[in-house]
């Protein structure tokens, strides 16, 4: 145990601080700070003596000393603090292991304490939020408001700065929901009135759903432009794509056709008819004329909506007619709940009348089938391509590397048939390769802070969340062979990590960074591999190889940062994230 200092700090005489490694390390809720020390040639139990560690906290610095025998020398260590309210007045507490020195200090709050952000705040305010950017875990966003009020916004290449797009001034934010979920969990999935609204909206998100010149949409962690709007990129021809639809059935049973759905509605409708003929009484006829003049007040309203909704092709121009639709489904309600509790039917369904209809699918135009391109988006969208889940892929569509047209970068994805064509007329642009503006990631960079092992935590954490697993499995996207697997250990850890000072060297300024401890593993018996998801219940992702490549180095560099009793537990490696 040493006392705290506030003496001017000695300059060592003999020191090789570069070949020693510091890691500090905190935990949320807890007023500790942990220094590892290490250096991968040495043994500290045995070849150090007289140990000692000073602080000295206006300087923000630590100096651990100690007498190596052998060498008959005095060795001294300058490592410097990072910046967090530490107690001066509290004693350093320090002991030598097999393989690193372990030092603790005591802290007056933890590292989340928002008395701290507010202090970093206070501290950042003439320093353009970066040292704030390091300190805070990173939050996905849409970055719509910050990307809408720049007049006009070009995307380049962060590897090389390339231009990648023409100017965009229109950005929409990307539905991240499932549309057939929402829309069953609003009307229901009856055979009838509320069955047919809800396939009529879910049909009418898939008809809009498209990427149009000039028009970006965003999600967390991509942006969604029109393949034209891309510069020196030549992607093949869209006719091959017709020629292919009309010889490819449809993509999956869940895709039917919009005919098929109405002949299937219609035989519903007539098996209630039956039951109702056979278990109603006169007032059957009252609420049917009473549904009849509510219907016609609905066709007249959806008629309004249908010419808005046809005015534009773009998805934002959908949401008044689902609103006059959701007006409809409300009138729709009154008529089916009477007729459900007066005709008893054995599937609780309405029976309309046949020119109502008729009328309806008049107004609605059902004649008109969706393209075979268009029928993928019938449960929801095609996901960013970042990171993406079991639910969201499909044996039909494939997804495409997308490269930088100067430095052949990895940069973004497309979903497509097996004719190469972008599915929905776009390509998806990962933020973490991209910058909105020269020079990348500089100040003026909406997403400077976006990188590859961040957003991959944050998904990581929001996956674990949902599934309530932390347990995952990372897949190849193109081949779902099993490539990566990672337990989450500590969501709110704070560390940095580095090499001791020389003597000379002023001491740098440095923060602690917020943090997630995993183990993973990339060498494995693939039949006990799918053991141990289905046993575990694992969550399981799917990613490009190249971004899976990345992320294991990041893993491999973070676990040859710490002492070798720290790089192994239960057979996986022990390892970081940054959050």
């Amino acid at each position: 145990m040493s006392s705290p200092s506030s003496e001017k700090p000695p300059i060592p005489a003999i020191q090789n601080p570069r070949k020693w490694h510091f890691t500090w390390e905190a935990q949320s809720h807890s007023s500790t700070l942990r220094l590892l020390l290490f250096n991968p040639n040495a043994i500290c139990s045995t070849q150090f003596t007289n140990l000692k560690a000073d602080l000295f906290a206006q300087q923000s610095l630590l100096i651990v000393s100690y007498f190596e025998a052998e060498a008959q020398i005095e060795v001294s260590l300058r490592v410097p603090i990072p910046r967090i309210l530490i107690d001066a007045e509290s004693p350093v507490h320090f002991k030598a292991f097999d393989d690193h020195i372990e030092v603790k200090l005591v802290l007056l709050l933890p590292p989340d304490h928002p008395l701290v952000s507010d202090f970093d705040s206070l501290l950042d305010s003439s320093k353009n939020g970066l040292f704030s950017n390091e300190c805070c875990p990173l939050s996905l966003d849409s970055d719509i408001k910050k990307l809408s009020a720049m007049q006009e916004v070009h995307f380049y290449c962060r590897n090389c700065s390339t231009k990648l797009t023409k100017d965009i001034r229109i950005f929409e934010e990307m539905p991240s929901v499932n549309w057939r979920e929402v829309a069953d969990n609003w009307f229901g999935t009856c055979c009838c009135s509320f069955g047919g609204v809800s396939e009529k909206l879910v049909t009418r998100y898939a008809e809009s759903y498209t990427c149009a010149p000039g028009v970006v949409l965003l999600s967390a962690t991509s942006i969604l432009l029109c393949k034209d709007d891309l510069l020196g990129c030549e992607f093949p021809d869209v006719m091959a794509r017709q020629n292919y639809d009309s010889g490819l059935n449809s993509t999956s049973d869940s895709c039917l056709s919009r005919s098929a759905l109405e002949d299937e509605g219609r035989e519903g409708q007539t098996v209630c008819s039956e039951n109702h003929e056979k278990g109603t009484n006169g007032s059957h006829t009252d609420v049917n004329n009473l549904c009849a003049g509510e219907n016609n007040l609905a066709a007249n309203q959806e008629s309004e909506g249908l010419k808005l909704g046809a005015a534009a092709d773009c998805l934002s121009c959908t949401f008044h007619t689902l609103h006059t639709e959701t007006n409809k489904g409300s009138i729709n309600k009154i008529c089916t709940d009477s007729e459900i509790h007066i005709g008893n039917c054995d599937s609780q369904c309405c029976s309309l009348d046949r020119s109502e209809t008729s009328s309806e699918e008049q107004t609605f135009g059902t004649n008109v089938e969706l393209l075979e391109n268009q029928k993928v988006f019938l449960n929801g969208h095609l996901g960013s391509g970042f990171m993406e889940r079991s639910s969201s892929l499909s044996q039909d569509i494939q997804w495409i590397e997308f490269s930088c047209p100067q430095c052949s970068c990895f940069i973004g994805a497309y979903p497509c048939f097996k004719d190469n064509v972008p599915l929905d007329g776009g390509v998806r642009l990962f933020k973490c390769y991209i910058s909105t503006c020269l020079p990348v990631s500089g100040s003026n960079d909406i997403f400077r802070n976006y990188t590859l092992e961040r957003m991959f935590t944050s998904q990581l954490l929001e996956c674990a969340n949902d599934e309530l697993s932390f347990r995952t499995i990372v897949r190849n996207l193109q081949t779902k062979s099993s490539v990566l697997q990672i337990v989450l250990l500590n969501p709110n850890s704070w560390c940095c990590m580095g090499y001791c000072l020389h003597p000379l060297e002023s001491v740098a300024k440095i923060v602690l960074h917020p943090t997630v401890k995993v183990l993973h593993g990339n060498e494995f018996d693939a039949r006990m591999l799918e053991d141990w998801v289905r046993k575990n219940q694992a969550d399981e992702v799917y990613m490009f190889p190249s971004q899976i490549k990345e992320l294991i180095t990041i893993l491999d560099r973070a676990n040859s940062l710490s002492p070798p009793s720290y790089t192994r537990l239960q057979g996986l490696f022990l390892s970081s994230l940054r959050r």
